[in-house]
């Protein structure tokens, strides 16, 4: 077969065309969040709210007229989408409860037949449910504190969260980052609920967890990195003979980028709109708010190589050994990073305050890119429920008091 190369340029559309922001805004509403998600496997769920929590910014950079309750409403009313582990917390759709039974089997090991403290209390608990319906770890008196995965915590919260990481309980709804937990079996259709594991050994369980973290991104290398975080038994080895085993079944195809060594791979299913990127020369003229943990951006090495952007999450670094800030958003203008900026809610109108912003090296502002900005923030204040748009003085600095919503 005759090798696969294209260019940076390509290779950046492509992967913008695979996420859904190339063109901007192809999915729309409610069964586009769900079209978007089931194309990508799962989006990464962080409870921190600056200015959105990471799915909604991920969402609203793609769904045309997305709003927060859209996700709500698809989450714990239609119970059409799922929170559940996948690289780290994610949400993915109901259809793929069965795929991830290893981890839940993984988690009764681990937290029920190792914890004495939660077997004892598990009886009290269902019965609290049964009787009292939907819980949260504050409506539960258990209040003596066990070791837990991250640290000692209340036996309620943890006997909670035991049954839910097994499967036993899901999130009925939350209440900001509070989590209310019932009874797995009264929200997901018993087939579901019940299915068998669909692969039957390690080597087709990591093939099909490396399919789905590569149509993730769209496009991805075999190099370690945090695109391929959570894959059980699965380190450098393991991935290496899973991507031997979907290129011997022509399931992935390896594509080749021009100044880079490492083969890249794609899915054979995305093949066609490989294709068409190749044989086009459109360009979009818009901008958009990229999420920290956006499926876009997971490998953060690769993100360099491609887009030339180097891009790490501050939230956990001590503020002095920040090179930015504590919660900064990057900023997509056609098929480059232009920049990146530091939000912030106004506590009395809600208001949207952009604290800093950074250009990034050698842009170079244009009409077009002024008013492709503008339209981007107008949405992004829909998307807050905001009008009303603050630059603080210091990102005034970086020459954007003409942008406005």
């Amino acid at each position: 077969m005759e090798k696969l190369i294209i260019n940076k340029q390509q290779a950046r559309r492509f992967m913008l065309s695979h996420q859904g922001l190339w063109p901007p805004y192809s999915f729309k509403g409610k069964s586009g969040i769900l079209d978007f998600i089931k194309r990508v496997g799962s989006i990464q769920f962080d409870p921190l709210n600056i200015a959105g929590r990471n799915p909604e910014i991920v969402l609203q950079a793609r769904i045309a007229g997305f709003t927060p309750q859209m996700l709500n409403e698809l989450l714990y009313k239609e119970r059409r989408l799922l929170d559940g582990w996948d690289k780290m917390m994610c949400i993915y759709s109901l259809e793929d409860w069965q795929y991830f039974k290893r981890y839940r089997d993984a988690a009764l090991n681990r937290y029920l037949k190792s914890n004495d403290s939660i077997s004892e209390v598990l009886p009290q608990m269902r019965k609290l449910i049964e009787e009292k319906g939907p819980l949260s770890s504050l409506d539960l008196d258990f209040d003596n504190k066990v070791n837990w995965a991250w640290g000692p915590t209340r036996l309620s919260r943890a006997a909670l969260e035991g049954m839910y990481f097994w499967g036993e309980l899901v999130i009925h709804h939350k209440i900001n980052t509070r989590r209310v937990f019932d009874f797995a079996y009264h929200h997901i259709p018993k087939e579901i609920l019940e299915a068998p594991e669909p692969n039957e050994t390690d080597q087709q369980y990591r093939e099909w967890h490396v399919l789905r973290r590569i149509g993730s991104v769209g496009l991805l290398w075999g190099r370690s990195g945090d695109a391929w975080i959570g894959i059980k038994g699965t380190k450098s080895k393991e991935r290496s003979e899973a991507l031997s085993g979907l290129l011997d079944k022509k399931k992935i195809q390896e594509v080749y980028i021009e100044d880079m060594t490492a083969p890249m791979y794609i899915r054979t299913c995305d093949r066609e709109r490989l294709n068409s990127i190749v044989s086009s020369d459109k360009v979009y003229n818009k901008a958009a708010v990229i999420a920290p943990l956006d499926n876009l951006i997971w490998d953060r090495r690769l993100t360099k190589e491609i887009f030339d952007f180097d891009y790490r999450w501050e939230v956990y670094k001590p503020e002095k050994e920040r090179q930015y800030g504590y919660y900064v958003l990057p900023v997509l203008y056609r098929d480059k990073f232009a920049a990146r900026f530091e939000p912030a809610r106004d506590k009395e109108t809600g208001g949207l305050i952009i604290k800093n912003w950074w250009w990034e090296k050698g842009v170079k502002q244009t009409k077009l890119m002024q008013e492709a900005l503008c339209d981007c923030f107008k949405r992004f204040c829909r998307f807050l429920d905001t009008d009303v748009l603050v630059i603080s003085d210091t990102a005034k600095e970086s020459d954007i008091s003409w942008l406005e919503v």
